[in-house]
């Protein structure tokens, strides 16, 4: 399934914090969308990633906001 987190407005660390806390609600498989708009999150949200050993599928944007989808791996 696919998810969408709004991390918008928010400061580091919460929108690593908000997606983490939503991964643990989500199967392996699953997909979320994490929208924020500080740019410290396109580094904070893959390291994260990484350490957790989640998959960054993909990082974008649009209209000033920052995509950043995230696989949840077991």
């Amino acid at each position: 399934m696919r998810y969408e987190l709004d991390a918008r407005r928010m400061l580091c660390p919460m929108p690593v914090i908000k997606t983490q806390n939503k991964v643990k609600e989500l199967a392996v498989g699953d997909i979320l969308d994490v929208i924020c708009t500080d740019p410290g999150a396109l580094s904070d949200i893959p390291a994260w990633a990484r350490i957790n050993g989640h998959e960054i599928i993909e990082t974008g944007g649009n209209e000033g906001d920052i995509i950043i989808t995230v696989r949840v791996s077991g």
